[in-house]
């Protein structure tokens, strides 16, 4: 890349954790006004070299380069003030205040000096949300938002801080297309300010639509950068993985057999309304849907986790009787959840803890730890996750490998019923393929696999059959030769557009005859 005037540079960046090289000499130039893209699989480093930058972590050794000035921050504070902000991957919102306390705190308006003006502190975030076009309700309490609306509070909350340099690490992992949109015209609005965006995704069309210059890395090390338009698809995906990539989801056909689970007019307070399906062994089954349209929540509903309002379960013919998750465990379903870090993993667990918790009871009194470790080992390596060790605490993983470590627990479970929601959130391309084909072998095992999934080229690449919803019901089913992106769509925005929907494609082909 050739030499400009930079906002950024860092050189020769090296990270040491105990027994761990996690960053090894990496280089980063940033140019104001661009989007320079950070690419490489996870535990490649990225996340790592961004919280060096920010003052998360003290850096072992390297030169970063702020504004023509050698710079050293102690903290993230120093950095925030120095203009430097971060959206961070996994969020960590107050979920018992307000969303205004979130924007703001810290740094909360005064009058007399002392006490906070809660008038201004709501009148200034309906402002920002007003300026950024964000649909969000200032005085809503964290907690009872969900993670897409938490995720923009808080890419707001880093533009408030009219920085220089904006990090966003995975912003669009849990936004719909529409949310996506609204970003891309905030970052647009930075460019032109001259804010530069250094942005971390695994999404390769946004990626490509977005970016201005790119650096990729892999296991620590700097592979490269270059302008954006020099580089293609193919050619990112082999300097991230040093491999290629050919299929990126890989469906072995199989049989589908009989019905494991039955779904009869299931309901779960306005959240849910009288969902129906059935789920065959051998089959993926695919949910579709905008943010809010009831996925999460209908399979919530089956695990357990919320209370059912009406309706039955069958499993093989059986009615279930599911209160809690261990009802639901026991009657042979696991649930990966969309927010593994507020209810997946278990952060100040080791590996081990994590892999094998569903299944302590085949251990015994007291635990064969010998036997816990050599499933962790084999299970995990399966799924290639990256760590240390088994004993290290699964929050010192990056995203994307506690997504591998929960992947892991539930094929040691070996449930007959696997719902998996949003599994690829924050995965590298590389270890998308791997859990694709781990879906694919379970489902050719005979098992029954739930996919949600707010990617519609992923739904429609792993699934059989695809249920749409809506407002918490069902608007349709879209058998697999039917799938295109467009009759998802319509399904998933409900009322008219279906039947107008439909009456283009029937004229479309009609004129084509």
């Amino acid at each position: 890349m050739a030499k400009e005037e930079y906002v950024l540079e860092m050189h020769g960046i090296k990270k040491y954790f105990p027994g761990v090289k996690a960053l090894d000499g990496v280089e980063l130039m940033v140019r104001p006004g661009t989007v320079h893209t950070l690419m490489g699989e996870n535990g490649a480093g990225k996340s790592t070299l961004m919280k060096c930058l920010i003052g998360m972590q003290p850096v072992t050794e390297g030169q970063i380069i702020y504004k023509g000035q050698e710079v050293h921050f102690k903290s993230v504070q120093d950095s925030i003030h120095a203009g430097i902000t971060m959206i961070q991957q996994e969020l960590s919102p107050v979920l018992e205040r307000t969303v205004a306390d979130n924007l703001w705190l810290g740094r909360e308006p005064k009058k007399n000096f002392l006490m906070c003006d809660n008038k201004k502190l709501y009148t200034d975030a309906e402002e920002l949300f007003k300026k950024l076009n964000l649909d969000v309700d200032p005085y809503a309490r964290m907690k009872d938002l969900t993670v897409a609306k938490q995720q923009m509070v808080e890419i707001a909350k880093a533009v408030s801080h009219n920085s220089s340099i904006v990090i966003m690490d995975e912003p669009t992992s849990a936004l719909t297309d529409a949310e996506v949109e609204d970003l891309f015209k905030i970052i647009e609005d930075l460019k032109k300010q001259n804010v530069a965006i250094i942005y971390i995704s695994h999404k390769m069309d946004e990626i490509f639509r977005i970016s201005d210059d790119i650096s990729v890395y892999r296991d620590g090390t700097y592979i490269g950068s270059d302008r954006a338009a020099n580089l293609t698809n193919d050619k990112l995906i082999e300097m991230m993985v040093g491999r290629k990539v050919t299929n990126m989801f890989p469906k072995n056909p199989c049989p589908i057999g009989d019905v494991v689970l039955k779904v009869d007019d299931l309901s779960a307070g306005k959240a849910v309304q009288h969902v129906s399906f059935e789920l065959h062994k051998g089959e993926i089954l695919g949910f579709a849907g905008l943010v809010g349209a009831g996925r999460t929540e209908t399979v919530e509903t089956i695990f357990g986790m919320r209370t059912k309002t009406g309706g039955h379960i069958y499993k093989d013919g059986k009615e279930l009787d599911v209160k809690c998750p261990k009802d639901a465990i026991n009657a042979g379903i696991g649930l990966l959840t969309e927010d593994r870090r507020g209810n997946g993993i278990l952060g100040l667990l080791g590996i081990t803890e994590n892999t094998t918790i569903v299944n302590w009871k085949n251990y015994g009194i007291p635990m064969n730890h010998k036997k816990m470790v050599e499933d962790t080992a084999k299970f995990n390596e399966r799924m290639r996750t990256k760590t240390p060790t088994w004993d290290t605490k699964i929050m010192n993983l990056s995203g994307g490998n506690q997504q591998k470590v929960l992947l892991a627990r539930w094929l040691l479970m070996a449930p007959d019923i696997l719902i998996v929601d949003e599994p690829t959130r924050g995965i590298d391309v590389g270890a998308k393929s791997e859990i694709h084909q781990q879906l694919s072998e379970l489902a050719a095992e005979g098992k029954g696999i739930i996919v949600i999934s707010s990617e519609m080229p992923e739904v429609m690449g792993v699934a059989d059959r695809i249920i749409v919803m809506h407002e918490g019901e069902m608007t349709g089913i879209v058998e697999r030769d039917d799938f295109s992106q467009e009759l998802l769509m319509a399904y998933a925005t409900g009322g008219s557009v279906v039947e107008e929907f439909k009456k283009k494609q029937a004229q479309a082909a009609k004129e084509g005859q």
